[in-house]
């Protein structure tokens, strides 16, 4: 009696439990990240999702828009060899990145994805950049100096013209100052030489504020001569008290200051 061979249906389990097995094996193997150990804030970094397993499938692209789990999605490409993709994403808040797994196809999955997303600058600082440390330092914008300066010229003609305006008035100034002096001098309240020559120095300082320095060194002819009858008076009443004597009188003030004002031109006095 021949001995039973083993039976064909053990042997077709066999094989097909080894089969399973293969094909489970394959299903659970799964893409791998490359990745940083950390992402900078606000930096633009790369991550590389590859798929390590030539006998596997080449990943499909991730449904995946503008971003991906927190990170912002900046630019998304397949890597040159077919086998995975490249991401280009900006962390924008701190803390940990869990970037969830995505569906690549084939019933494949990508694992889950933590990175540390530090925080290099104080909460709450006067400036809070991206990144930290120099990458925090306020942007150097240059300031447009050449526009800035046209909103001087307004302030710089009003300048020029109060210059102008200030330096036009020197001379009615000047005569103000020394009619007000002059007129508090004269006329003289009492004939000493002091007085007398305090009322003189007073009155050559109103001439020379009007006619200029040669005035100091009128006489009774240059007077007449300009037509200054009253001062003409005035400086032979001054030397007559010299030597006591009072005539001439001193004339009155206003007559002498009335006849310093500028005379008006023919055609502007028969208007």
């Amino acid at each position: 009696m021949k001995a039973p061979g083993p039976r064909p249906s053990a042997l077709g389990c066999r094989c097909l439990a080894a089969a399973c097995g293969l094909a489970g094996l394959s299903a659970t193997a799964a893409p791998v990240w490359q990745a940083p150990a950390q992402l900078k804030l606000g930096q633009l970094q790369t991550l590389v999702l590859r798929e390590t397993d030539p006998a596997a499938p080449a990943p499909d692209r991730p449904a995946v828009d503008d971003r991906l789990g927190p990170l912002r999605l900046r630019a998304l490409e397949p890597l040159s060899d077919g086998r995975g993709w490249r991401f280009q994403v900006q962390a924008l808040t701190p803390g940990t990145a869990v970037v969830p797994p995505l569906d690549l196809g084939h019933g494949i999955q990508s694992p889950e994805l933590r990175l540390p997303v530090p925080r290099t600058v104080p909460f709450g600082g006067p400036w809070m950049g991206y990144g930290g440390g120099r990458d925090d330092i306020i942007p150097a914008i240059p300031f447009p100096w050449a526009w800035a300066s046209l909103l001087l010229l307004p302030p710089l003609a009003l300048g020029a013209w109060l210059l102008l305006r200030w330096r036009r008035g020197r001379g009615a100034r000047r005569m103000h100052r020394a009619a007000q002096a002059f007129l508090h001098r004269w006329p003289p309240r009492s004939h000493d030489r002091a007085a007398l020559d305090a009322a003189h120095d007073s009155g050559r300082e109103l001439l020379a504020a009007r006619f200029g320095e040669e005035a100091r060194a009128w006489g009774p002819a240059d007077f007449r001569a300009r037509r200054l009858a009253p001062w003409d008076q005035w400086v032979q009443s001054l030397d007559a008290a010299r030597f006591g004597r009072t005539e001439p009188p001193f004339p009155p003030g206003e007559p002498l200051l009335a006849s310093l004002e500028p005379r008006r031109r023919p055609s502007e006095g028969g208007r």
